[in-house]
C-alpha cells in the first residue's frame, strides 16, 4: 500500500537540502531511491519541507533507518531530526 511521507526540517536551507540529497539519492541525487515513486520538497515558513510518496511503509523505514538517518551528520546536510508525517495513500493522480 503506497505512503506520502514529509519531513520536515526546521531551519534548513535549500542548501543544506541538495547536499543531504546528492549523499543519499543515487547518482548524486538524480535518482530515486528503491521503492520511492515521486520526490517533491521545497522551502517551507521556517525550514525545508520533503514530500515523498513510496511504494509501501516497509520501503520507506528501511531508507530512513538504513540510508537517512545514518547520513544526516553529513558535512554541510540537514541538521537533527525532522518533524515526520506519514498518511497512507487512498487517491493519487498525475504521475
Amino acid at each position: 500500500m503506497a505512503i506520502l511521507m514529509t519531513h520536515f526540517w526546521p531551519g534548513a536551507t535549500e542548501k543544506q537540502y541538495r547536499e543531504e540529497l546528492a549523499g543519499v539519492h543515487p547518482n548524486g541525487g538524480r535518482d530515486l531511491p528503491a521503492g520511492q515513486i515521486f520526490h517533491a520538497a521545497g522551502p517551507a515558513p521556517g525550514g525545508f519541507l520533503i514530500a515523498v510518496v513510496w511504494d509501501s511503509k516497509a520501503s520507506a523505514d528501511r531508507f530512513v533507518q538504513e540510508v537517512l538517518m545514518p547520513n544526516v551528520a553529513r558535512k554541510g546536510g540537514l541538521e537533527g531530526k525532522p518533524v515526520e508525517t506519514i498518511a497512507e495513500i487512498v487517491n493519487l493522480h498525475g504521475l
